[in-house]
């Protein structure tokens, strides 16, 4: 089983941090880049487990940002458990192929990638949000 501990540990830190930040800080785009994030993981969590089409995690609001980016990278690191542990399939890469509906950032790939390298790449996805949201 791969050891998703790096994931939820900067995902942890950086909803905790959210949770933290005063109102004038999110709203000067700190919750707008944890949105974007959210989004991110969530729909990285639906291409591992084949959900068919990626669904939009909703707007709730500057003051639920740092839940939602909780709910979404340990959404993440569960599904990418799943993925050490079962085999891939041809299959699997049918839910890759989104296409527009991804951000710049996303990989289409993601389901044939190993899940060491989609685990290395979340993080620091959310290392980098961390730095941009925080500055």
């Amino acid at each position: 089983m791969l050891d998703t501990s790096p994931l939820t540990a900067v995902v942890e830190r950086f909803a905790d941090r959210l949770r933290a930040a005063p109102q004038s800080r999110l709203q000067r785009g700190a919750a707008a880049v944890a949105l974007e994030l959210a989004r991110e993981l969530s729909v990285r969590a639906q291409r591992l487990e084949g959900s068919g089409p990626a669904r939009e995690m909703p707007d709730a609001g500057i003051f639920a940002v740092g839940d939602q980016v909780a709910v979404a990278g340990l959404d993440l690191a569960e599904a990418l458990r799943g993925a050490g542990t079962a085999p891939q399939t041809a299959s699997g890469a049918s839910g890759a192929s989104r296409g527009a509906e991804a951000s710049p950032e996303s990989t289409a790939g993601d389901t044939t990638k190993a899940p060491s390298v989609i685990l290395d790449e979340a993080v620091r996805l959310v290392e980098q949000a961390d730095v941009r949201a925080m500055r």
